[in-house]
């Protein structure tokens, strides 16, 4: 089996299956709406009561609230994929499921960003270039980061190592039809997406019938996109391509 019809097989198998998941998980399009006002909810509270010395405390809370909504999208993901349906019951249970996960890769993050910025200082005005360079390598060798975390049994800094090792491994069949889905999310949408956790499209909050179909048509197009990533990380971490070769029933409903 040559690259070209793995890959073939590959993105048809997924195809397959993300439509299957996409019909019967619909109500994931609507969680960008919920996530919105939580943080509206989050920002105001926040604003009001943790102000000064506070503040410190404020970044901890809004922290621990963003890993607590990204959790809560990856698990209904995580059922969407696995088990082709979304409950409010499993709504509600998201919120906890991949909490400190997540947060520890924040916390990761964050250690690695301040460590970036000291040497892009020291670079002087190299230093906006080094950090460019540096957030666009990111992007790229961890992409498949949140699939990670909900897919996979490994520890936050583990996730990262096995994200890195999977797209050195896959990069051919994870990025060419990622390329594709969310460049016509950007042609239908004009946003781009840039964060490797972003859980919802923002749309504005114009109410007009022409931009609330706007934005059921570009949450659509991104809760499918990130279903197929779902179905595509599950089938290329499970199998090689020589072991695909041998099982074609990997490609069979």
């Amino acid at each position: 089996m040559s690259i070209f019809e793995d890959m073939l097989l590959v993105q048809k198998n997924t195809m397959k299956r993300s439509i299957k998941s996409f019909k019967t998980s619909w109500p994931i399009i609507f969680t960008g709406i919920v996530y919105t006002l939580i943080n509206i909810v989050v920002l105001y509270i926040i604003s009001l009561f943790f102000t000064g010395i506070l503040s410190i405390v404020a970044g901890l809370i809004s922290a621990i609230i963003s890993s607590s909504l990204i959790s809560n999208y990856l698990y209904l993901l995580y059922n969407a994929i696995n088990f082709n349906r979304i409950t409010l019951d499993i709504f509600k249970e998201g919120f906890t499921q991949y909490l400190w996960k997540v947060y520890g890769v924040f916390f990761i993050g964050w250690v690695a960003s301040y460590a970036l910025s000291i040497v892009t200082n020291m670079a002087g005005t190299s230093g906006a270039i080094i950090y460019s360079i540096v957030s666009l390598l990111a992007l790229i060798l961890l992409n498949s980061l949140p699939e990670t975390i909900y897919q996979k049994y490994y520890s936050s800094a583990e996730s990262i190592r096995y994200s890195f090792d999977f797209i050195k491994e896959n990069w051919l069949n994870w990025f060419i039809p990622n390329i594709i889905l969310f460049a016509i999310i950007y042609i239908v949408t004009g946003r781009l997406i840039l964060n490797i956790f972003t859980t919802h499209l923002v749309m504005g909050f114009d109410l007009d019938i022409m931009s609330i179909l706007r934005y059921i048509i570009g949450q659509s197009l991104f809760s499918f996109a990130m279903i197929y990533r779902g179905h595509l990380f599950d089938l290329l971490s499970t199998s090689t391509r020589r072991k695909r070769m041998f099982m074609n029933r990997l490609y069979e409903d």
